[in-house]
């Protein structure tokens, strides 16, 4: 099994509901790739900005990923973002929340191998799940 579908059967395994995680981080790939959004760094600092930027400095690190709730998701991102999210991955704003925080910390430690994102990862990524869907 390759690294990118290493990724994907994560990503879609969780929490049971394959589609809306596919979309989900489908969405999710496109903001981390989109420079206007700050991409990775900007996640990160928007982690650390609400407090929480323990939780995300997990999930770039070798130890485990520490959990995300929706809650905090949506306190970190907003819920302008949250509806752009849901819009993109044809789901209600709720369930996306969930599905980041689902999803999100394993995103994550899959793109930054050693610490750091992958650009070409991001690229292959996004490839894959528009073929997908």
């Amino acid at each position: 099994m390759g690294f990118l579908d290493q990724i994907m059967n994560e990503v879609t395994g969780a929490g049971g509901q394959p589609a809306a995680h596919a979309g989900i981080a489908q969405a999710l790939l496109a903001m981390l790739s989109d420079g206007r959004s700050g991409g990775l760094a900007g996640l990160l600092q928007a982690f650390e900005q609400g407090g929480l930027g323990h939780l995300a400095g997990s999930w770039l690190g070798t130890g485990q990923n520490l959990p995300v709730t929706a809650d905090q998701v949506e306190s970190v991102l907003g819920s302008g973002r949250i509806q752009e999210l849901a819009q993109k991955a044809g789901i209600p704003p709720e369930q996306a929340s969930q599905a980041v925080a689902a999803i999100l910390p394993g995103l994550i430690d899959k793109l930054t191998p050693n610490g750091q994102v992958d650009q070409g990862l991001l690229g292959e990524g996004l490839a894959m799940f528009k073929n997908m869907l």
